[in-house]
């Protein structure tokens, strides 16, 4: 499992022109399932999200957590964070998770992000998205191998 987390002071996306989800402050996860990743891989990532210390405290240290910040999250599903680009220069995507275990997957982490973050929003899983963030910092995280 992988999640690419984006701290921005916004982020969208959207499915054939229409916006099926956006926040304000908050987190932008791009979460890749691969075929090996269980329920319990889930949890400790969602565990490590949610309680990741990022946002800055009244001294400017990357001190706080969403909770402390009423942070939201913007859940996306993207498999090409198993590309392998080792071998030539066309990316192979064979450590990625078959897009139905996935799915229900990626679907059980949105529902424990949901029982600890007021608002979690998400994109369509499989589908065309267009994402749209306003990154804050920058200041981008890569959880991988927890």
């Amino acid at each position: 499992m992988k999640f690419l987390i984006q701290r921005v002071t916004s982020a969208s996306v959207k499915v054939n022109g229409e916006t099926v989800g956006s926040i304000s402050k908050g987190f932008l996860v791009f979460v890749g399932i691969g075929h090996e990743d269980t329920k319990e891989t889930a949890d400790r990532y969602v565990k490590k999200l949610v309680g990741l210390r990022i946002f800055e405290d009244e001294n400017g240290k990357t001190n706080l957590a969403l909770a402390d910040v009423n942070g939201e999250l913007l859940m996306v599903s993207q498999f090409t964070l198993y590309a392998d680009c080792s071998h030539g220069n066309r990316p192979s995507f064979t450590g990625a998770g078959a897009p139905g275990p996935a799915s229900e997957l990626f679907n059980y982490i949105v529902e424990k992000c949901r029982a600890a973050v007021p608002k979690v929003e998400t994109g369509i899983f499989g589908a065309d998205m267009k994402v749209s963030i306003e990154n804050d910092g920058p200041f981008t995280v890569m959880l991988e191998n927890l």
